[in-house]
This record gives structure tokens, C-alpha cells and sequence, in this order.
């Protein structure tokens, strides 16, 4: 079992930002720590002898019932949480844009919910208090994701 909790290296995680036809980012709302009870985009940690796109693939299923196809890396984030002068949590994170190719939107495994939130809500009103690193990665996903559908 990994130690998550105050861990004695960096955790490998990866993460998917995925849009449905109608533009919308699919939400999770966190089941576990760190960030329990808060919305953020689904992911989770690699498992021994998984690859990124693997692990990725896995933990979209996982969480939402989806299965999604990774597009592009849209950033690797740091994510850091202190408790006084310890580190609680560390992960490095890849972040994937992608697009869904079947399965039902149901909030699984470490997802309390789930919900698909307009441009307007991640953008603008932001009623799921998202963190304004969350809103950055799915803001450069979205111009990827636009600039393919352009292209096509």
C-alpha cells in the first residue's frame, strides 16, 4: 500500500480534463483526502507497473464511469500540502486532455459526485469553488481542445 500521507518521496498522479459536446468539464467532487468535499478535475495516483495512460484511463473509469481516450498533455502540476513544517501530501501530477468514446457519467470509487460545469461556471461564477490552478489547467485544455476542433 502506498503511504499517501506524509509520504517519503513524491507521488506519481495524472488527471483528465474532459469536455462533452456541449462544452462543458466534467467535475468531481473529492471522496478522500487531501481536499476532501472539494471539486477538482478526476484523477488519482499510478499503480506499480502502470503506464500514464494507463493509470489515466483507469481512474477516469473509476471515478465517472467513463471511458475516455488522452489527447495531449495540458500541464504537469506540483501539489503540495505543509502541515506546519512537514509535508502531509506531495504529488506530481500529469494532466491530460481527453475525450470520452463510451460509458455513462456516474460518480464511482473516490468521487462523492460529479457534475459537467459550462465555461461560464469554471470561468466566471465558479459556484464549485474551484482552485485557481484547477481553472488555469482546464482553461488551457479548453483552447487545445478548440484549436483541434478547429483544425478539423
Amino acid at each position: 500500500m502506498v503511504q499517501r500521507e506524509y509520504p517519503a518521496h513524491p507521488l506519481v498522479g495524472v488527471g483528465g480534463i474532459v469536455f462533452d459536446a456541449q462544452g462543458r468539464v466534467l467535475l468531481v467532487q473529492r471522496g478522500n483526502e487531501p481536499r476532501k468535499g472539494h471539486w477538482s478535475i478526476p484523477g488519482g495516483l499510478l499503480e506499480l507497473g502502470e503506464t500514464l495512460l494507463e493509470g489515466l484511463q483507469r481512474e477516469i473509469a473509476e471515478e465517472t464511469g467513463l471511458t475516455v481516450q488522452p489527447q495531449a498533455i495540458v500541464e504537469v502540476v506540483d501539489r503540495i500540502y505543509r502541515e506546519e513544517s512537514r509535508i502531509r501530501y506531495h504529488y506530481v501530477i500529469v494532466d491530460y486532455w481527453c475525450t470520452v468514446i463510451g460509458g455513462n457519467a456516474q460518480p464511482g470509487s473516490d468521487a462523492a459526485d460529479l457534475r459537467w460545469a459550462s465555461p461560464a461556471e469554471w470561468r466566471d461564477s465558479n459556484p464549485y469553488n474551484l482552485e485557481l490552478l484547477t481553472v488555469q489547467v482546464i482553461e488551457k485544455a479548453w483552447q487545445m481542445a478548440t484549436a483541434a476542433e478547429t483544425s478539423t
